[in-house]
C-alpha cells in the first residue's frame, strides 16, 4: 500500500523544522533562530488515529547570491508539488504575508495541488485575529498552529488525514529486494538497466534524468528479485541543492524498503562526504551493505589498483570492514551478477540464528580471557549471558552485573568477536546489554 507523500514548503524561518519535529516527535532537525538554520535533510513517519504519511522537511536553504533566492524557493515548491501527494506551506504569524509568500501562494493555487495553509506562531486564541491577513493567498481557510507548543496541530492532523486510508497488515513480500543507491550520476539507472537486459530507466549525462523510486523484477536463476533504483528528478534543476534534497529523499525510501543495499560509489571520483551518509543511513537501518564502484572501466589501472582503492576506502569507513567492495561497470557489465550474488549471500547472513549454547559456549570464554574494565569504582564488569534475539535482522543480547558500564571500545570487540566466531557478512547488526 502507497504511503502518501507530505511535503512541508516554505520561506526560511517561518517554523518548518519546528513543526516537523513536532508532527513526526524526534528533533533531528536543528532548529535556530537565524533564518536558513536547517541544512540537513529531514525525512521521516508519521502515523495518526492509525493513518500513516511519510513527511518531509524541505528546509530553509538561503543561498548565498540574493538573485538566486527566488529561484531556490521557487525551484523548492515546484519540486515539491511534482513529487508530493499534499503540500503544507507554512506562514509565519508574526511577520504577515511576505512577498516571496504570495509567490509561494500563486505556485500552489496554479498547480491544483491539495495544500493546506497553516500559519504557524498562534500560540492562543488571543492571536486568532492574525489570521484574517492570509485569506489573501487564495488557498482556503488558514488554519492557526503552534509548532513550539503543540497548539492546533491536531485539529490540523484530522483533516489532513481524513482522506488517508488506515494502514492494514498486509501479506509479507518474501523476495530478495536490493536497493541501488548512491548519489546523482553515479550509474543507478544504467546499473538497473543492465542487469535487467532492457531499458527501465531513462539514462542520460544529466544528474535526475528518472522519475522517482522504481521497482523490478529480475528473474535471477529461477528466483524472483526486486531491484529497487532510486531516480533523480524529472525537472531540470539551476541549484545543486535541490537535485541532491530529493534524491536523498528518495535514497532513504529506497533504503527502508530494501533488504540489501548496493551503494554506488563513482570509481572516477572516489568516496565523498554523500557516499558516508548513504553508507551510515544503511548502518542505522541494518540492512545488508555492498559497496560497489562503478565506472571502473574509466579508471587507469597503472595507479590505481582494486587493491590500492579497496584498502583506501577501509581506510576511511573505518569499522565497518565487513562491507564486502565490489569494482564493476554498467556500461560493460563487469561483475555486474556478482552484485546479485552477493545480496543473495548477505541475506542469507541477516536471516542466520546463532543457537543459543554454542553462543554461550563459544564467546563466554573468551570474555573471560578479556573481560570488560572494571567500574570507575573498581567493581568487577562480568557478562553472565548472550542471547540473540530479533527478526528483521541481528540483536544480541548481553546480560551483565553493569551494563551501563560497558564502554564503546568494549562494545566494538565483542562485534568483532562475533564476526570472527559467526560471520555476519555484510550485515550491520545490534548489541544490547541488560541487567542481569
Amino acid at each position: 500500500m502507497k504511503i502518501p507523500l507530505v511535503v512541508i514548503v516554505g520561506r526560511p524561518n517561518v517554523g518548518k523544522s519546528t513543526l516537523y519535529n513536532r508532527l513526526t516527535g524526534v528533533r533531528d532537525a536543528i532548529v535556530d533562530d537565524a533564518s536558513g538554520i536547517t541544512r540537513d535533510r529531514n525525512y521521516g513517519e508519521v502515523e495518526w488515529n492509525n493513518k500513516k504519511f511519510n513527511l518531509i522537511d524541505t528546509g530553509g536553504y538561503v543561498p548565498n547570491s540574493p538573485d538566486l533566492f527566488e529561484t531556490a524557493i521557487r525551484e523548492q515548491v515546484e519540486i515539491a508539488i511534482e513529487e508530493s501527494d499534499v503540500i503544507l506551506f507554512i506562514t509565519n504569524s508574526r511577520d504577515g504575508i511576505l512577498p516571496v509568500d504570495t509567490l509561494i501562494g500563486q505556485m500552489l493555487r496554479q498547480a491544483q495541488k491539495k495544500c493546506f495553509l497553516l500559519v504557524n506562531k498562534v500560540d492562543s486564541h488571543n492571536q486568532d485575529h492574525l489570521l484574517h491577513e492570509f485569506y489573501a493567498l487564495g488557498l482556503g481557510d488558514p488554519l492557526p498552529v503552534s509548532a513550539l507548543v503543540g497548539r492546533g496541530t491536531g485539529d490540523f492532523l484530522d483533516l489532513l488525514t481524513n482522506d488517508f486510508v488506515e494502514q492494514v497488515e498486509e501479506e509479507e513480500d518474501k523476495r530478495l529486494k536490493i536497493a541501488i543507491v548512491g548519489r546523482p550520476n553515479v550509474g543507478k539507472s544504467s546499473l538497473t538497466n543492465a542487469l535487467l537486459g532492457y531499458n527501465r530507466s531513462i539514462v542520460t549525462d544529466i544528474p535526475g534524468t528518472t522519475r522517482d523510486s522504481i521497482n523490478s523484477v529480475i528473474k535471477y536463476y529461477g528466483e524472483d528479485i526486486v531491484l529497487i533504483d532510486t531516480a533523480g528528478l524529472r525537472k531540470k534543476s539551476k541549484i545543486l541543492e535541490s537535485i541532491e534534497y530529493f534524491s536523498s529523499i528518495r535514497t532513504l525510501k529506497a533504503i527502508a524498503e530494501a533488504d540489501v543495499a548496493v551503494i554506488l560509489i563513482d570509481a572516477t571520483i572516489g568516496l565523498e562526504n554523500q557516499d558516508q551518509k548513504i553508507l551510515d543511513e544503511a548502518v542505522r537501518r541494518r540492512k545488508g551493505i555492498i559497496i560497489a564502484y562503478n565506472k571502473w572501466d574509466l579508471v587507469e589501472k597503472e595507479t590505481n589498483t582494486a587493491r590500492k582503492v579497496e584498502m583506501e576506502l577501509r581506510d576511511k569507513i573505518g569499522s565497518l570492514d565487513y562491507v564486502p567492495v565490489v569494482f564493476i561497470s554498467a556500461l560493460t557489465k563487469q561483475r555486474i551478477f556478482k552484485l546479485i550474488d552477493l545480496a543473495k549471500e548477505i541475506e542469507v547472513e541477516r536471516k542466520k540464528r546463532i543457537p543459543t549454547d554454542q553462543l554461550n559456549d563459544t564467546l563466554l570464554e573468551e570474555i573471560k580471557r578479556t573481560p570488560p574494565p572494571t567500574t570507575s569504582t573498581g567493581r568487577e564488569v562480568k557478562i553472565k549471558f548472550i542471547n540473540q534475539v530479533g527478526t528483521k535482522y541481528p540483536v544480541f543480547l548481553f546480560f551483565s552485573n553493569y551494563p551501563k558500564n560497558i564502554t564503546e571500545a568494549y562494545k566494538r570487540y565483542l562485534e568483532k568477536l562475533i564476526r570472527k566466531h559467526f560471520g555476519f557478512y555484510g550485515v550491520p547488526f545490534t548489541l544490547s546489554f541488560k541487567e542481569k
